[in-house]
């Protein structure tokens, strides 16, 4: 009687699987017990502030701290910075964690960060102030500000790219195209994505586009009738201090020779800007910003990271091409609420959800997404928006109009959740402002 023998090729598919289905597991207890702790203990988490919080907040400073502390370590972010501004004043502002694990310097409040995707809160801005001004519609073509960018088989609105309604393709994530190119103006970016057809009609789905802000910058761009770094600088930067907000190709060594550092002085500022005259944030050295890293395997800290590789965000423009601080996004966000920057009937139509076709809400305004959370035990809308690097969570701003308050957490790590963290710190301040002991 003859022995049945297993076929050659159902060897060839379950020796694979086999092997597989052992690396899988394998992967994840290497990488589970190689990877470094870099927080062992929240109380010994390094801190930096340049001053102490006011008597009416240190309770809740003090609840907040413990919080972050407690995040580093539970996450194993490198480092985080925070601020929260009340009432037209930054109350808070703190650095945790290491700005670079190599030389372990510490995240202080003027470290710099990537802020990716919260970059169109600040477009949004500009589009708004072009709006005020009348030279912005949001419901002209896009082609009336960008006639470079190809009609398409449905018009498309620059209402439409701002809201994400539009069918403009993704950027394609963490392969994109544009991290390895360089651009002077967003009008360079086109070639890379100009000629694609739309997903969708304009306005019948939501599908978050970096593209279509890259588009909205060129027509800000246009209609500035000046570069769109200029015009970001001089109408929103400087008028409310943020001096360590700027273009992320710009962070480079000062030096005078530095090709990237010419260009910066000669077509971005002004032709005309001498040497002197540049600003103090286009001075700064590299010291002052933070080393991006990125987690080593699934998209979690906790199994290590490594750097970020070399990104050049120059043709992302307002899309996500901004580096900056919590406290200079908080002067921003304290500027919006309080009517300083823009009326309050184009914020409210900036941060107003938009409706598809179908009468459904988006849940996201025009470059802001408008969230519900709980604080204190009450709903409380949020308007801000998420910074995404790579994919992954590493910035948040948060304004809470009902409070008077705004909160904006960066890392210096992709899926760092920094929304979820900014909540917790949001809601230890209202529930002091709620406690009898603070009246």
């Amino acid at each position: 009687m003859a022995k049945s023998r297993t076929p050659t090729w159902l060897w060839l598919i379950l020796v694979p699987v086999a092997l597989l289905l052992v690396a899988i597991p394998g992967m994840w207890v290497y990488m589970s017990t190689t990877a470094p702790v870099l927080h062992p203990n929240p109380q010994e988490v390094p801190s930096v502030t340049y001053s102490a919080p006011l008597p009416k907040s240190a309770g809740a400073v003090e609840q907040a701290r413990q919080i972050v502390r407690a995040r580093l370590t539970e996450e194993n972010l490198p480092g985080v910075s925070v601020a929260v501004g009340i009432g037209g004043d930054i109350v808070w502002a703190e650095g945790f964690g290491f700005a670079d694990l190599k030389t372990s310097v510490p995240v202080t409040p003027t470290h710099r960060f990537r802020i990716g995707t919260a970059s169109t809160v600040l477009t949004s801005a500009a589009a708004g102030l072009l709006l005020e001004d009348g030279r912005l519609k949001l419901d002209d073509e896009i082609q009336t500000y960008v006639p470079a960018f190809p009609k398409k088989q449905w018009p498309v609105t620059l209402r439409e790219l701002m809201g994400h309604t539009a069918g403009v393709i993704p950027d394609g994530g963490d392969e994109g195209p544009l991290f390895t190119k360089h651009c002077e103006r967003p009008l360079e970016a086109l070639p890379h994505f100009a000629e694609n057809s739309l997903l969708f009609e304009p306005g019948t789905q939501y599908r978050y586009s970096d593209y279509g802000w890259i588009l909205a910058s060129a027509a800000v761009e246009a209609a500035a009738d000046q570069p769109f770094l200029t015009f970001m600088r001089e109408r929103i930067f400087d008028p409310l201090g943020m001096r360590n907000t700027i273009p992320d190709s710009a962070a480079v060594e000062a030096d005078d020779d530095h090709p990237l550092f010419n260009f910066i002085r000669e077509r971005i500022f002004d032709p005309r800007t001498t040497r002197e005259t540049i600003p103090d944030s286009a001075k700064r050295p590299m010291q002052d910003r933070v080393t991006p890293y990125f987690p080593r395997f699934s998209s979690d800290p906790n199994y290590g990271l490594h750097l970020m590789r070399p990104l050049d965000f120059s043709c992302h423009a307002g899309s996500s091409g901004f580096l900056s601080t919590p406290s200079d996004l908080v002067r921003f966000g304290m500027a919006i609420n309080s009517g300083k920057l823009l009326q309050p009937a184009t914020v409210q139509l900036l941060q107003r959800s938009q409706r598809l076709a179908s009468g459904k809400n988006t849940g996201y305004g025009l470059g802001w997404d408008i969230e519900t959370v709980t604080l204190a035990g009450e709903q409380t809308r949020v308007a801000g928006h998420d910074g995404e690097l790579l994919g992954g969570m590493a910035a948040s701003l948060m304004t809470f109009p009902e409070h008077g308050m705004v909160v904006s957490i960066t890392s210096n790590i992709s899926y760092a959740d920094t929304f979820s963290l900014g909540v917790k710190i949001a809601e230890a301040f209202v529930q002091q402002g709620k406690s009898p002991a603070t009246k």
